[in-house]
């Protein structure tokens, strides 16, 4: 089910809550998306990073854990 894009603008916004409220509003924008395309792509997306991870070699899996860690904990300040 396709929804309405909400403006940000608060202007729009008061027109587009109107415009609900009176029935005026725009039909909402048709799915057009292909259902076989969007359950290929769900698939892959599901299996991808357990296959990635399957590939790695633990040295670059601690690696990539590393770079990680400390790219969080780069902006933390220590009192």
């Amino acid at each position: 089910m396709a929804k309405h894009k909400v403006p940000k603008d608060v202007n729009q916004l008061a027109k587009f809550i109107v415009d609900l409220a009176t029935g005026n509003a725009e039909p909402e924008p048709e799915d057009n998306k292909n259902p076989a395309a969007v359950a290929l792509g769900r698939l892959g997306g599901q299996k991808g990073g357990k296959a990635r991870a399957d590939k790695l070699t633990p040295e670059k899996r601690k690696e990539i854990a590393k770079n990680a860690a400390e790219k969080r904990w780069i902006n933390k300040k220590i009192d």
